[in-house]
């Protein structure tokens, strides 16, 4: 029976009298204004599209495949290669450390953004993504309103922009202009068979979508986050942030699915991160007699926080039980890494493949796990090093030897670096902000990558150039100044005593803005990010914290 407009709303309404509380009145609202997820269908099986049967040129004498591997929200102390690992350093990650070893770890690597959609804009493009509008994360008003009525502390420092969702764009809209040059299209034109695997975040429009921006096959998610699981499956273990309004809205809103090159939702067979990894190999197969571009979007360890039992019973000696679940996350990660790397190998491919490794940003404060970034300060959502200095290795056995980069580089820097290593063109009707970093992986140039590197989300900027970093704030006014050299941590502000550094970066800042686009959606919500709490800890008078858009 088809029930009218009217029986809808009273059912609603229903709902969120049975159900109580902030979270059962918004979701209603939210499903009621189109966010509820669309019908996800049952498993199904991808055929993917095979190259050659027999290989016209041995591998060697091919462009070099490509394989791009991407966490989501990533702590820089989340890998045991950094001196850290979760449970005080016990849960490894040695096929993550083994890029890092027999390749070329970039000391000083920065996200393009410190959130995960202008981030990833950044690393497709090679573009500081407010060049093109993408100036923070889209989110839907009603999630925006969601999460402020839902904060322990109610404070003015929380602000939801009611005027700004009124000609909004549909968060389908909000993404990167489809007349963005990619990665995957500069490759595509190369000759290479592109494919992507996981979490998009750039757009679920028409044109803005993966198979319509450069990748042949894509399977995986377009929004910013995704279930690992349906959360009543056996063998899955999950672990609910009640602490958190956007956990809980993630709960509530968020689909376990994937799509095939635009297809209907379907159900995964399996944990996300183990079906990802399956995928990925079945692709490496399909490809191994031609050129490939592989990017491998992992959703994990963002939250929803769902783990395999498997991985979570193996880490009993963690007593607390967030935290236990997102080490078993960060097993299932770089099991999946393992699994990719071993089946290079097994199908030849393994010398002549350049694989890099990273996040899309620093670790967040809402798994409410402390030292997720350390040495660093700050969360994702910050412009302090816990928010955007990354994890990036590159291996390459027949390219690059072993080594070290310490300039700072940029994810920036992977667009003109593939197009280099491809023998691709990149494009010459824009500015391209990122480097090829050829001549440094080779060990062949000490000098900087860059003169300086920026980031900006609404009224919250930095810029760093050499040792010196400035961050600025519009409301409530601030300014922080840190030398790196001297304070990797950024503990000492000396934004007072060196006037002059400050008005220096304050003029880089200023002429780099100028160059920069309107933002292309409104943000509608500026937030608290506390740098030296995790979301689990009440933001006190006394606390320092940035202020986020969105």
């Amino acid at each position: 029976m088809r029930l009218s407009i009217i029986g809808w709303a009273a059912l609603g309404i229903l709902a969120a009298l049975l159900l109580g509380g902030w979270l059962a009145r918004d979701t209603v609202l939210l499903h009621w204004a189109g966010w509820r997820a669309p019908k996800v269908g049952p498993p199904r099986s991808v055929e993917w599209e095979r190259g050659p049967q027999v290989a016209l040129a041995a591998p060697a004498e091919r462009p070099p495949n490509i394989v791009l591997i991407v966490a989501d929200d990533l702590g820089f102390n989340d890998i045991s290669l950094n001196g850290g690992g979760r449970g005080s350093g016990t849960v490894k990650t040695p096929n993550i450390d083994v890029i890092a070893h027999e390749g070329v770890i970039l000391q000083s690597a920065y996200a393009t953004h410190a959130s995960s959609g202008p981030s990833r804009a950044g690393l497709m493009t090679g573009r500081y993504p407010q060049r093109f509008g993408f100036e923070s994360t889209p989110v839907p008003a009603l999630m925006s309103r969601m999460v402020v009525r839902g904060q322990r502390d109610q404070s003015s420092k929380w602000t939801y922009h009611s005027d700004r969702a009124r000609g909004a764009p549909r968060l389908k809209d909000m993404g990167m202009p489809a007349d963005e040059v990619t990665m995957a299209e500069v490759l595509a034109g190369r000759g290479y068979h592109t494919v992507h695997l996981g979490k998009w975040a750039l757009g679920a429009a028409k044109g803005m979508r993966p198979e319509d921006q450069g990748f042949n096959e894509s399977l995986g998610f377009m929004a910013a986050a995704q279930k690992y699981a349906l959360p009543d499956t056996d063998g899955v273990v999950n672990a609910r942030l009640n602490y958190d309004p956007t956990d809980k809205f993630l709960w509530a809103n968020m689909p376990f699915s994937v799509q095939y090159n635009g297809s209907a939702p379907f159900r995964p067979h399996g944990y996300m991160t183990d079906y990802l990894t399956d995928q990925a190999v079945k692709v490496i197969d399909a490809n191994r007699n031609r050129p490939l571009f592989l990017y491998v979007a992992y959703n994990a360890p963002h939250t929803p926080l769902q783990a395999l039992a498997a991985d979570y019973q193996a880490l009993d000696h963690i007593k607390d039980h967030n935290e236990r679940v997102y080490a078993a996350m960060i097993v299932a990660l770089d099991r999946g890494v393992g699994r990719i790397m071993q089946a290079l190998k097994d199908q030849g491919l393994d010398d002549n493949t350049l694989v890099v490794f990273t996040s899309d940003n620093g670790g967040t404060a809402h798994v409410g796990i402390e030292g997720l970034n350390a040495p660093y300060r700050g969360w994702k959502m910050t412009f302090f090093d816990g928010g955007i200095r990354v994890p990036m290795f590159v291996r390459w056995p027949s390219g690059y030897g072993r080594g070290q980069v310490a300039q700072p580089v940029s994810h920036l820097d992977l667009f003109a670096t593939v197009a280099a290593v491809a023998g691709a063109s990149t494009p010459t009707d824009r500015i391209i902000d990122g480097v090829d970093l050829t001549p440094f992986l080779k060990g062949q140039s000490a000098k900087s990558a860059h003169e300086a590197l920026y980031w900006r989300n609404g009224g919250y900027r930095a810029v760093r150039s050499g040792k010196w970093k400035l961050q600025t704030q519009q409301s409530p006014r601030r300014i922080w100044l840190h030398n790196l050299e001297d304070d990797p941590g950024e503990t000492r502000n000396l934004a007072s005593t060196r006037r002059d550094v400050v008005d220096y970066l304050t003029t880089l800042l200023q002429i780099h803005d100028q160059q920069q686009a309107a933002a292309l959606w409104p943000s509608m919500v500026d937030a608290p990010v506390p740098l030296d709490k995790s979301s689990r800890q009440r933001l006190e008078p006394s606390d320092q914290y940035v202020v986020w858009a969105n």
